[in-house]
């Protein structure tokens, strides 16, 4: 369960710890929510504090309207932020939440105040654009669109209750992400590292690769077996990962 600190906010944190020398701040995939990365944040403590954002019409949120705006989330995220400041933060984003992530970043460097690093995962640069519509198929379709890409358990697809109460979310987080486009502004200064299944149906490596264009910092892209949600089965790589990055951007001086 979450800690008192993070009770009602947007973001929740698992397994609190003093040891930490740098927090990782997660942003979910489209219809998902902060416990998807609870054996994360279980797998790296105490050496990193996993904390992540829990966005409206989900799980204890289900009550509040849901943003279909990927900026206006990532302004909500930020002004979180400053209670969350007291060490190191690094983002790491899957899918809808590696745009979110992006421009989390891209306002907290405008702010003073960067990231140590940005993991975007299994999401396409925020400068390659492709028409899709997703938000606005019927209900089926929607549940389709999830099938496809299998980031949701078999057994929820099957539970008509459960699909009624997530589906309106997940509609809403295809709607922000879909309708979101770039804007040209400032790219990031700091680290990226990029990961992406190599068999994913709608990021493919090219367009994954062209998140290098989105820095001036180091960049680094990481090609793992499976499909779009690749890092179910492939945890212990992934957090392979996250750990040396963290370990070599922790010692790199951050943007002012």
């Amino acid at each position: 369960m979450a800690d008192t600190k993070s009770a009602g906010a947007w973001i929740r944190r698992f397994h609190a710890t003093d040891e930490a020398s740098v927090r990782l701040l997660c942003l979910p995939h489209a219809g998902g929510s902060a416990t998807y990365y609870f054996p994360v944040s279980r797998a790296l403590a105490p050496a990193i504090e996993v904390v992540a954002v829990q966005y409206p019409g989900r799980q204890d949120r289900r009550a509040e309207p849901c943003v279909e705006d990927i900026r206006a989330l990532a302004d909500a995220i930020v002004a979180e932020l400053p209670a969350w400041s007291d060490r190191p933060l690094a983002l790491f984003g899957h899918s809808m939440g590696a745009t979110i992530a992006y421009e989390v970043a891209r306002r907290m460097e405008a702010g003073g105040t960067p990231p140590v690093g940005v993991f975007a995962s299994g999401r396409r640069a925020p400068s390659v654009a492709r028409t899709e519509s997703v938000h606005l198929r019927d209900d089926d379709g929607v549940v389709s669109a999830l099938k496809e890409l299998s980031g949701t358990e078999d057994r929820l697809l099957g539970d008509e209750e459960l699909l009624r109460m997530i589906l309106p979310a997940v509609r809403s987080d295809y709607k922000a992400v879909e309708t979101y486009r770039h804007d040209g502004g400032p790219e990031l200064s700091g680290p990226l590292c990029v990961l992406v299944g190599d068999s994913d149906p709608v990021t493919s490596i090219e367009d994954a690769r062209a998140w290098q264009q989105h820095t001036t910092g180091s960049f680094r892209l990481e090609v793992l077996p499976g499909g779009h949600f690749y890092l179910n089965a492939q945890a212990a790589a992934v957090q392979r990962t996250i750990v040396a990055q963290l370990g070599d951007w922790a010692a790199l001086p951050t943007a002012s």
